[in-house]
């Protein structure tokens, strides 16, 4: 991301995400198709994105997006498999420490200066509904589908989701959905607030870019003051809010419950579970 003039720059630097200026806008692409599984090192690379273009005089609003056919369809710990976090190779300690500085890199995510509008295209499942969540704005296309699905895993929520989902949709729609497990869909999202528009598959990308654009006509350091307002305490209440997260995660992960949950899921059926 260049820090010269307005116009259409690149940056190539990440392994794992696109990052581009445009007439103020900085556009940060997830390419991790089809699913987009998220691990430390990309959720570090969107942080350090997010640093530059905090940095960066010449960007004023940041799109999120993401290549494939999901938005981010949850966690992936170091093996390739989604549910590698409960294979008896990873030990609890190795899970404190992996899952402990992932929600350090997210916590960064909620401290950058400048409004992000997330362009969601697919299913945002798990912690990737908790990096929806990180957004000012979420745009959707009908395909977009979010779960916070964490109960039907036997596990407690993360990534701040505690804090950040009954911030966006109230504390009795957040624990419907918490305590359930449900899938909603673009209209359901649109329903409770949880996201700002629905458009067409084909104009997601530009009814992003029309809201950034928007935003990005403002005085920059007012609209960075404003933001800043509204947004206050929140990076602070994540941080807080993942250390709780985490130990709940740690002791239920090792239940019963908790391998249930991963087989059922993967089988897709219900699960059956002992309390144990």
């Amino acid at each position: 991301m260049s820090s010269g003039e307005s116009g259409t720059t690149a940056q190539n630097e990440y392994a794992d995400i696109e990052v581009r200026l445009d007439d103020f806008v900085a556009f940060i692409e997830i390419q991790r198709p089809p699913y987009n599984f998220f691990d430390l090192s990309l959720i570090k690379q969107i942080a350090d994105a997010l640093d530059h273009a905090d940095r960066n005089p010449q960007c004023r609003v940041v799109v999120l997006t993401s290549a494939g056919t999901a938005f981010c369809a949850g966690a992936n710990f170091g093996n390739g498999q989604r549910d590698s976090v409960h294979s008896p190779q990873f030990t609890e300690e190795g899970f404190q420490n992996t899952t402990g500085k992932l929600y350090s890199e997210a916590i960064r995510l909620f401290r950058n200066k400048k409004p992000i509008i997330a362009a969601i295209q697919g299913p945002a499942i798990g912690g990737g509904f908790g990096l929806a969540c990180v957004a000012d704005f979420r745009v959707a296309s009908p395909k977009a589908r979010f779960a916070a699905n964490f109960v039907k895993l036997g596990l407690h929520q993360g990534f701040g989701i505690s804090v950040t989902l009954p911030r966006l949709i109230g504390h009795q729609n957040a624990a419907k959905l918490l305590l359930s497990g449900r899938r909603i869909n673009a209209e359901e999202a649109l329903a409770v607030g949880l996201v700002d528009e629905v458009v067409a598959e084909d104009e997601l990308h530009n009814a992003a870019i029309e809201l950034a654009s928007e935003l990005a006509e403002n005085a920059p350091l007012a609209m960075q003051s404003v933001r800043a307002t509204m947004r206050q305490g929140l990076a602070k209440a994540v941080a807080n809010a993942t250390v709780h997260e985490l130990a709940e995660q740690q002791w239920l992960r090792a239940t019963e419950d908790a391998y249930e949950g991963i087989r059922a899921v993967n089988e897709r059926r219900p699960g059956l579970f002992k309390g144990k």
